[in-house]
């Protein structure tokens, strides 16, 4: 019996999912968890085979996870669950640790599959992301660039930005004036989108 966690923070998906596995003659769900914190804390009192996260989670999200159930228990292997399969969330999954990745719109008898290939040692990339990766053009920002830019999202004030990220405000007027121009975008609102389009940021 393959003995699986699952954490995902809205209640109907961890519920229907948790559902359909439980339907699976070898996988039992022994954990449920709505949040990124309450993950890690259930994987070390249950220590499952198989950890199913949601990438985007309150508290700890899906990477840090990843990250801190590689260090609390490595012998867990985790799929990564997601409604946004964007080629930069894909590379830090598996940068991160992650062995499988896994859209939220993939058919339901997929779940299952990834947890028994993760369970015997292997990996599991979604196809259609995994193209989307491959084929993704190269970003032309700088990676403080990307930085500066996520943070900044469509509207944060550039006040906000520099504190958070530790520059000053005329630094980060600099890297966002780059980075609008290099991508041809026409404000920096315009440069969010197009980078988070391409999997940029």
């Amino acid at each position: 019996m393959i003995r699986v966690l699952l954490a995902e923070d809205e209640e109907m998906i961890r519920t229907a999912l948790a559902a359909l596995l439980e339907r699976e003659p070898d996988i039992e769900v022994v954990a449920t968890a709505a949040d990124g914190t309450q993950a890690v804390a259930l994987a070390r009192a249950h220590r499952p085979d198989v950890a199913v996260v949601d990438l985007q989670m309150p508290g700890l999200d899906g990477l840090q996870v990843v990250g801190e159930l590689g260090r609390v228990l490595p012998s867990c292997p985790v799929a990564i669950l997601t409604g946004h399969g964007r080629p930069l969330l894909l590379r830090q999954a598996l940068t991160s640790g992650a062995r499988g990745f896994l859209a939220k719109g993939a058919p339901a008898a997929t779940l299952a599959e990834v947890i028994r290939r993760l369970h015997e040692g292997r990996r599991y990339v979604d196809p259609l992301l995994a193209a989307d990766a491959l084929t993704a053009p190269p970003s032309p920002l700088t990676p403080r660039e990307a930085e500066v830019l996520a943070a900044a999202g469509p509207d944060r004030p550039v006040r906000d930005i520099a504190r958070m990220l530790f520059l000053s405000p005329g630094t980060v007027r600099n890297y966002l004036s780059a980075a609008t121009h290099k991508l041809g975008a026409t404000s920096r609102s315009d440069a969010y989108r197009v980078a988070q389009d391409n999997g940029w940021i």
